[in-house]
């Protein structure tokens, strides 16, 4: 069922309990199954990716994995059977796993001795996998096709024979999710050494040390992004002020569209604060967060804010090709955005009327859904094609934004009035 989503009628109020990253869900999951008498944190995030890992981890030993749309789980779990003796895989995915890269990795994989073969596509899932007792070494690997090429080699380096060496060409993409995975491993005992273009991880086993799984701030940005658009009251709980993952950030790029962030508010959570201070355009470089393009483009341009975002070349391999998706998605609101090449989005406030309520597709991309849906803030009745995507990595956002004071229906409910559509924000 397709969902048609209407803004609160009175002010809206919210306070959210976060879901719990799945980046660090994840990666702690890798490092607890190669750590010997590891036990796995007692909270996870609870979402298709970390589900998919975890049914993947279960599996027998010989089996066809199929992990669906999950990328994190398919480029960890490849290094993981990779370097578990005795395992004999296959690991598959959908039609758009199939045609996302992992060559990268797998030939990284091979250098320190893994049996890995394609049994497809070259250069594509699906994957045969043998694992063996890897022998670890230097290598190679391009830093600017995926930060999880970089982080599923570190992870399964301490079960090396030699450890592993890791030599970056390029400038490296997603770093912040790099340490992140550096420090994990090291509150798990690994040694890991972070230079500056080579990451070196020694033979040292893990050492089993309980971790706590922090609330995601990647889920966090949709509220900025309500609050940005509202200018109501909004309480998130759970976030970390010091936390290690990189989306956290969104509290500061959202500084310039209007939103202070307060920690540590009425019993202990975070408030965000609508100011009327926004800058008058947004330059920000979007290498290190690239998960958090969509939710700022569709801010800016709902608050007609003109911007200019750089480092935005990994968004055409992610769920869907994220810069396509926004070209077209934009367009149903009114506006032109511009992509120059792979690494670049501007937007000048090119606007022209609107004749219908627009109906988003999400192209089996969870961001693409959350991001879009606080439109209904400026245009009331828009539909949101698809929305069960969001169970990707949040599962309830949508009874969460109803808890707000958003109505949702369905997709065949009555639009609004007229003097709804002519009342809302242009």
């Amino acid at each position: 069922m397709d969902f048609r989503i209407f803004p609160p009628q009175e002010l809206l109020q919210a306070r959210i309990k976060l879901p719990l990253s799945k980046s660090i869900s994840n990666r702690l999951l890798i490092i607890n199954a190669l750590t010997r008498g590891g036990v796995r944190p007692a909270e996870l995030a609870e979402c298709d990716d970390t589900r998919a890992m975890l049914r993947a981890l279960d599996a027998p030993q010989e089996s066809t994995i199929d992990i669906g749309a999950a990328g994190t789980a398919m480029r960890f779990l490849t290094a993981y059977f990779a370097a578990t003796p005795g395992c004999t895989v296959t690991l598959d995915g959908t039609e758009r796993m199939r045609r996302r890269p992992i060559a990268p990795l797998v030939d990284a994989l091979r250098a320190i001795g893994a049996d890995i073969s394609y049994a497809g596509s070259e250069g594509f899932p699906p994957l045969r996998i043998s694992g063996r007792k890897l022998q670890g070494g230097s290598v190679t690997m391009p830093a600017t096709v995926s930060s999880q090429f970089i982080s599923a080699m570190m992870m399964i380096a301490p079960v090396t024979e030699q450890g592993v060496e890791i030599t970056l060409d390029g400038e490296a993409i997603s770093t912040p999710y790099i340490r992140m995975t550096a420090e994990l491993m090291g509150r798990m005992g690994a040694e890991v050494t972070l230079g500056n273009g080579v990451i070196t991880v020694g033979a040292r086993p893990y050492t089993y040390a309980p971790v706590h799984v922090e609330a995601d701030w990647s889920a966090a940005s949709y509220w900025y992004e309500i609050q940005a658009l509202s200018s109501g009251f909004v309480t998130l709980d759970g976030l970390e002020r010091q936390s290690i993952q990189g989306d956290s950030r969104v509290a500061q790029i959202f500084h310039h569209l209007g939103v202070n962030t307060e920690y540590e508010g009425e019993e202990g959570g975070t408030d965000l604060e609508a100011t009327p201070d926004c800058s008058p355009r947004l330059i920000a470089d979007m290498t290190d967060t690239p998960d958090l393009v969509q939710t700022v483009v569709v801010t800016c341009v709902l608050l007609n804010i003109p911007f200019r975002l750089t480092g935005t070349g990994s968004l055409r391999i992610k769920e869907t090709d994220r810069l396509e998706a926004l070209r077209r998605e934009m367009l149903k609101l009114g506006t032109t955005i511009t992509i120059e090449g792979d690494d670049t989005i501007t937007y000048e406030c090119d606007r022209f009327p609107i004749t219908e309520i627009p109906e988003f597709d999400t192209y089996d991309d969870h961001r693409m859904a959350m991001s879009l849906a606080p439109a209904a803030l400026y245009v009331p009745g828009i539909v949101i094609r698809h929305p069960e995507v969001v169970s990707k990595s949040y599962p309830g956002f949508w009874d969460d934004l109803q808890s707000a004071g958003f109505t949702i229906a369905d997709a065949a409910a009555p639009l609004p009035s007229p003097d709804d559509c002519e009342n809302a924000r242009q």
